[in-house]
């Protein structure tokens, strides 16, 4: 191979960027690439003129005589290759074989290089917009390098981070190495991975609002991907606040979309307050991006056990037939953490519990645990099918909520929600929320969906209860005793921590006498499969699944709406109202009112029973 060859097969550092400086192992051509013409826009190779092909070849024997390491200013000896090639250039009517080295850009003559080396594969560059974020920081980066520790990307990949912040490459590899984890102890070649991978990571300053900064960025991914293959594809992972999201999607559609192959834009929660701004914010996407680009991001569907639920209904015969109404007393989603705003109260302030918890994730859980079965596993079928049950909910009402907000624990240790410095005085803004859904169709009519999130709770849990009819008739009634909640069938399927699913029997226990106890079957998925099994985080499922283009798990507009139209009523009218939350002690179970909820509807909460 040519020395140019060669040389060219390295990933470039630097680029038509905002950063003085290359990176290393590029200085020499990327030197020449600076020199020539534009990138921007380039035709493939595939379509350039026989008299270009010939100059490229003409070039790549000029260069055979260069040394690797010559310097950027090094140029071969033109006329001999001229007269070597006499009859190129007596063709050439642009005169090109008179002009030097540098006038063939890095983009042209890739994709010459990748045609004539016969690679189709494509390359893929991912742009996280909103590097220099917590999220971004702990929870995006470290996903992307689990994604190619464990061998799901492309071989040729490259990673931009975009911010404001001023930085350059080697700083930002420094900023997100701190966070990069090898998932499993004594990983093998853990090292000259994460190095392999930090190596692909570039950094870009620019301005969000600024499409000459996205412009100039897809300049430098132009360069970047002209070199691995004639097809590039772009993921953006907008990880900003949201009232900058049509600003970053019009930077990325009119100046950093690729040209070869496909751009998918991931947003990320929250979309809008109420129905009114998330329909704006959905209208003014859809201005520059198509609903196919875009991937709304919801990292609660991608938890192991949210996405088994199709699994456990659809192919296990003993569940189906009873997933109705005629056998399903109530259902209970519970979402709860140990812990208060920390400093986070000004963020969560705007939003409340019910936006930031209920609205989306609960919501989504519930959807999915309703729905009919679809008519296949394809993405829109299945999304039809969740759009159907959000549709057939009855209004919430003021008589099936509580609301709620901690105040200090009881021996005054732990901070109250106004003691956080970062909350408004006197916010009346719900750490605590306990609705009953009602869906009206056939299969559910009748049956109360218990739904409660709060923070600084007794403990940091997330579950899915489905609580089943007391048997009629019970030949067992006399061994039992009154308590009929305590030995009434029951699945729950613990999403956090400890995975697990387990059915509630009742059963003899063994030896003389009949005593009957209740027991349950238990699935703990750390046991069954083991933690490398379950070391996969949900940012590592749904970034794969935008890389190969599966929207299972990301909500639809026409969904999106529908939650909305279903919560909306209800925020408004706790904001009119003004409606009083219920103290609560931080650390407890919350607040008394959520416990005459479910005695509204002849049930008790399953995890205050354990």
């Amino acid at each position: 191979m040519s020395p140019l060859l060669m040389h060219s097969a390295r990933p470039l550092s630097g680029g038509v960027g905002t950063r003085g400086g290359v990176g290393r192992g590029s200085r020499g051509l990327l030197s020449c690439h600076r020199r020539g013409r534009s990138t921007l826009q380039k035709p493939l190779i595939s379509s350039a003129s026989a008299s270009f092909q010939k100059r490229c070849e003409v070039v790549i024997s000029a260069a055979s005589t260069t040394s690797p390491s010559s310097s950027s200013s090094a140029q071969p000896d033109m006329e001999a290759v001229k007269q070597s090639h006499g009859s190129i250039g007596e063709n050439d009517e642009n005169g090109l074989m008179d002009a030097p080295l540098g006038s063939i850009t890095f983009e042209e003559f890739a994709q010459y290089q990748a045609q004539e080396s016969g690679k189709s594969e494509s390359t893929l560059s991912i742009v996280v917009v909103g590097a220099s974020g917590d999220l971004a920081k702990k929870k995006i980066f470290p996903a992307l390098f689990a994604l190619y520790y464990k061998g799901y990307f492309p071989e040729t990949f490259t990673i931009y981070g975009f911010a404001r912040t001023s930085m350059d490459d080697e700083e930002f590899r420094d900023l997100i190495s701190m966070t990069l984890l090898c998932r499993i102890d004594e990983a093998e070649n853990c090292g000259p991975k994460m190095d392999t991978f930090l190596d692909r990571c570039h950094y870009f300053s620019g301005q969000y609002d600024s499409v000459q900064s996205f412009t100039q960025l897809g300049a430098e991914l132009d360069a970047q991907e002209a070199m691995l293959s004639s097809t590039a594809n772009r993921i953006f992972y907008l990880s900003v606040p949201p009232n900058i999201f049509t600003n970053c999607a019009q930077g990325v559609s009119n100046g950093a979309s690729s040209k070869t192959g496909w751009s998918r834009v991931i947003v990320e929660k929250p979309f809008g307050r109420d129905t009114e701004s998330s329909r704006k914010l959905s209208n003014e996407l859809m201005e520059c991006l198509t609903e196919d680009q875009i991937y709304r991001i919801d990292h609660y569907l991608a938890k192991e056990l949210v996405d088994n639920l199709t699994v456990l209904r659809f192919s296990n015969l003993i569940f189906e037939p009873l997933w109705n109404r005629n056998h399903i007393r109530n259902v209970q989603i519970i979402f709860s953490e140990d812990f208060g705003t920390e400093g986070r109260g000004g963020y969560f302030d705007n939003y409340g519990i019910i936006r930031d918890i209920m609205q989306n994730h609960l919501l989504q859980v519930l959807a999915i645990l309703c729905m009919e079965p679809p008519v296949s596993l394809d993405a829109e079928h299945i999304r039809d099918e969740k759009v159907k049950v959000l549709q057939s909910m009855k209004p919430i009402t003021m008589d099936d909520t509580v609301i709620g907000q901690y105040k200090k624990d009881r021996t005054g240790k732990l901070p109250s929600y106004l003691d956080d410095d970062t909350v408004p005085k006197g916010s009346l803004c719900p750490t605590f929320a306990a609705v009953a859904l009602h869906i009206k169709n056939a299969r559910w009519d009748g049956v109360p969906f218990l739904m409660k999130a709060g923070k600084a709770l007794e403990k940091r849990e997330a579950q899915i209860r489905v609580q089943f009819r007391h048997v009629p008739g019970n030949l067992y009634q006399s061994k039992l005793g009154t308590d009929l909640e305590g030995v009434t069938n029951e699945l729950v399927i613990r999403i956090q921590p400890d995975e697990a699913m387990y059915l509630r029997l009742n059963n003899k226990v063994p030896g003389l006498g009949m005593r009957i106890d209740r027991t349950k079957l238990d699935l703990s998925y750390h046991q069954e499969y083991g933690e490398e099994s379950m070391s996969a985080g949900a940012y590592e499922r749904l970034i794969l699944d935008v890389m190969q283009g599966d929207k299972r798990m990301f909500i639809r507009s026409d969904e999106l709406d529908a939650a909305w139209e279903l919560f909306t009523p209800l925020l408004h009218h706790l904001d009119e109202a003004k409606a009083q939350p219920e103290l609560y002690p931080y650390g407890s179970r919350g607040p008394i009112g959520a416990h005459y909820l479910a005695s509204k509807y002849g049930v008790r909460w399953g995890d205050a029973q354990e």
